[in-house]
């Protein structure tokens, strides 16, 4: 939690850290779920939290990852409004969070400049990912959309060696398993990955 400190002033860590409540999730734990009622806003302190849109149908579409020292701020919003969440969050990896509860919220907009600043910094943020992930689907191929999600993916993780299986990778995309495994092996053929079990080894020429 110790980047938290760079990010707010004293006071306001001091009121974080005595009115909200630690939490953890394993890997592949379901945070929020769509329809969940929500009453604090999580800010992640270690690890990633993936952030989705789900069909009736339920066929996934990656939105955009929460990092450390990052908040989801659709749950913010849903927060203030009283609204059930419209997304779902699963976490990438093993996963630390704060909770803010709502009750503070508003209060902390406030009176604290460097709240109100983080809370709009990661609104701008989260839009822009929303932005490019719309981009992905609007103008670009499959196959563009699959290496940005695979090297969005290392980022993230900080590792090359991604521990994916394809049909991981199709619900995502929101694509099928057949035709990702087919790009993925063009993509193998050209040298820009490895193919193992439930692996994938990303490439320089990537």
């Amino acid at each position: 939690m110790n980047k938290l400190e760079s990010v707010f002033e004293k006071e306001l860590l001091d009121e974080l850290y005595a009115q909200s409540k630690h939490a953890t999730a394993k890997a592949g734990d379901v945070i929020l779920s769509i329809g969940q009622n929500i009453r604090v806003m999580p800010i992640v302190t270690k690890g990633n939290v993936k952030v989705l849109r789900e069909d009736n149908n339920g066929h996934e579409l990656l939105l955009y990852y929460i990092n450390p020292n990052e908040s989801c701020v659709m749950t913010f919003t849903c927060c203030m409004e009283q609204h059930t969440s419209e997304i779902k969050a699963v976490a990438e990896d093993d996963v630390e969070m704060l909770l803010v509860p709502v009750t503070v919220m508003d209060k902390w907009m406030m009176t604290y400049p460097t709240w109100k600043s983080f809370v709009m910094r990661n609104i701008r943020e989260r839009f822009n990912e929303l932005l490019e992930a719309v981009d992905l689907l609007a103008f670009e191929q499959l196959d563009d959309r699959l290496i940005a999600y695979l090297k969005n993916k290392a980022e993230t993780t900080g590792s090359t060696l991604l521990n994916l299986s394809h049909q991981d990778i199709a619900n995502e995309l929101a694509s099928s398993r057949v035709v990702i495994s087919r790009l993925l092996k063009k993509l193998e053929n050209q040298k820009k990955l490895l193919l193992y079990r439930n692996q994938i080894k990303l490439l320089n020429e990537l």
